[in-house]
């Protein structure tokens, strides 16, 4: 089941069912006002979002109608939390390594992990607003799961039944502005803006055996200025998955229905695939060259960021957003 959100009124959109095509739609907001509404009542929810997502594909949605990308929000408009880990600790060991630092041996078996910006996510065709290209635009593609109510002290195991579904986001970086931040010994705030959602969260069962109950187990694909820029595959090289995540984030509260753990930037140790955002491209320039030699973003530069399925076929629908100043 493929599940999306329109623009409305409300900040939260109006819930709508996907085909699997993501051409067409029907409206749900008999079933849940939003989304959001819809996890944090999923057991009444989830089943009648199900049957109309059958009907949809039987052709026999009350209201169906194609789907208008323009019209659409990010699949969770806004969410309780947004809680980003680093779980590719190849990303981690270069950057630490470009700097002459060595990976700590703790970080193999704790994950990293900071809370993000959740009162409002772009839409997947949002353009990404920036005041100066000082401050280092840069995109991320990353993997994230929305969760029911999580108590705290939840095991991994446990974990694994909260995971009610899966999207793709464009986690937005100002790497000007990071380190200064971090010096201050605070964590991020001003360095890291909205991110961007897919239009479609799916239901863990609908990514069929690419699903392995813990990770997605296919390539993430990003085309930077129109040029295939990465496509490393997100089951690989992922040291924490995202059962292990929830645990963690829920080692000492609970977590409310509807927040998303992100997996962090997708990292593969295979040369080859590229990369899924440019600190990581400019970190191998370092170890290699002393120095970087690719630019971050700037004004008038697009970013694509999918994930398709074995058959060729989009699973969230397109990132597909444009840098602008504001």
């Amino acid at each position: 089941m493929k599940l999306g959100s329109m623009k409305s009124a409300s900040r939260d959109g109006a819930l709508v069912v996907l085909s699997d095509d993501l051409k067409t739609c029907a409206p749900a907001g008999d079933i849940a006002r939003s989304l959001l509404d819809a996890v944090e009542h999923w057991d009444v929810a989830g089943p009648k979002l199900q049957a109309l997502a059958d009907a949809l594909k039987a052709g026999k949605a009350e209201g169906a109608m194609p789907v208008d990308p323009a019209q659409m929000a990010a699949c969770l408009p806004r969410a309780p939390q947004f809680v980003d880990g680093s779980a590719y600790l190849y990303h981690v060991e270069l950057v630490r390594k470009a700097r002459g630092a060595d990976m700590p041996p703790s970080f193999l078996d704790d994950p990293l992990m900071y809370q993000a910006v959740s009162d409002g996510f772009l839409t997947p065709t949002s353009d990404i607003v920036c005041g100066s290209e000082e401050w280092g635009i840069d995109f991320e593609g990353e993997v994230g799961v929305v969760v029911d109510d999580v108590p705290m002290g939840v095991t991994p195991d446990e974990a694994k039944q909260h995971i009610k579904l899966v999207l793709i986001l464009n986690d937005v970086s100002l790497r000007g502005l990071i380190p200064a931040e971090l010096a201050k010994g605070f964590g991020f705030l001003q360095s890291k803006p909205r991110s961007a959602l897919s239009m479609a969260a799916v239901t863990p069962d609908a990514l069929g055996d690419a699903w392995d109950g813990g990770k997605v187990k296919l390539p993430m694909v990003v085309h930077y200025n129109a040029k295939l820029y990465g496509q490393p595959d997100t089951g690989q090289d992922m040291q924490f998955d995202f059962p292990r995540l929830i645990s963690h984030a829920a080692k000492t509260r609970p977590l409310a229905a509807g927040s998303i753990i992100g997996s962090g930037t997708i990292s593969n140790r295979q040369e080859g695939v590229g990369s899924c955002c440019l600190a990581e491209v400019r970190m191998i320039e370092t170890i290699r060259d002393g120095k970087p030699s690719t630019p971050f973003m700037k004004f008038g530069d697009t970013i694509r960021i999918e994930m398709l399925d074995k058959a060729g076929h989009t699973i969230f629908g397109v990132i597909d957003q444009q840098v602008v100043q504001g």
